[in-house]
């Protein structure tokens, strides 16, 4: 299928029409969504209505998704440039919770994937926090990204309800959106990665901790928590001792070459070293 055949199959398997955000009453909607979300105190301390506004009418990326007429998910991003390649810069996207994991997000990232490959720009980058589970699998797994680097505290100070006493770190990732491999994941065939073979480097204990390896194999393995954003809320030094392990694990080995192979459903990176 061309991209914009699997964006309308990827919407209908979900049951939303995704288009694209123009006046200010749709700004003000996703605006107030993205809000809800990541359970800020203020819309412009994720995307304010205005900037929504401002991004749409210079011809960025602004789209929701509806169903039943009801704005459920938002998605927005700028153009960039880096490494000598322009590429749109997903900003920030967003499913209303209780919405998650029903194909809502899938079709907004295959709209936005049509959508930048229209206007003739063949790769999208953004980042996510490592830790959280969901957006790992989602990113690496059914889109088919690529991770490039580790970038530590990126965002300084976050206060919204979800990053709220956390550190920032961030995986910085490239949608090369015509690799076969990401072609194959938009027409409904995503890979799966198997870490069996990999020396853990980070595993979890007994306690729910991090267990750290000084191992180093050609594959090895580096688990996160089942779910990072509840340990924040009744266990901040535990999800914060995950943090430091996590960044330990992958930092340095991102800088010196190693790939991320992609992330096993329960919750292992895997990685390669360099040949």
């Amino acid at each position: 299928m061309s991209a914009r055949e699997a964006a309308a199959e990827a919407a209908a398997r979900a049951g939303v029409i995704v288009a694209e955000l123009f006046t200010p009453d749709e700004c003000e909607a996703a605006s107030a969504l993205l809000q809800q979300v990541w359970r800020a105190d203020h819309p412009a301390e994720i995307a304010a209505p205005s900037l929504l506004r401002t991004y749409a009418h210079a011809g960025e990326y602004v789209a929701g998704a509806y169903r039943d007429g009801q704005l459920i998910g938002a998605a927005t991003g700028f153009f960039g440039f880096r490494h000598g390649r322009a590429h749109l810069h997903s900003f920030v996207a967003g499913v209303t919770p209780g919405r998650l994991g029903k194909g809502v997000g899938f079709a907004l990232k295959q709209h936005q994937r049509a959508w930048t490959l229209e206007r003739g720009v063949a790769e999208v980058h953004w980042t996510y926090d490592p830790l959280i589970l969901r957006n790992a699998y989602f990113n690496l797994q059914k889109l088919g990204v690529t991770v490039t680097g580790y970038l530590p505290e990126f965002y300084g100070v976050m206060t919204d309800g979800i990053n709220r006493g956390d550190l920032s770190d961030r995986l910085y990732v490239e949608w090369r959106l015509d690799a076969p491999h990401v072609v194959a994941a938009a027409n409904g065939s995503p890979a799966e990665v198997d870490a069996g073979r990999a020396v853990a480097a980070v595993a979890a204990g007994p306690d729910g901790g991090p267990v750290e390896s000084t191992m180093d194999e050609e594959e090895i393995s580096v688990a996160v928590p089942e779910d990072v954003e509840a340990l924040r809320g009744h266990d901040p030094g535990l999800a914060l001792r995950w943090r430091h392990a996590v960044r330990a694990a992958l930092a340095d080995r991102l800088a010196g070459g190693w790939r991320v192979e992609g992330i096993t459903r329960d919750g292992r990176y895997l990685l390669r070293r360099p040949s």
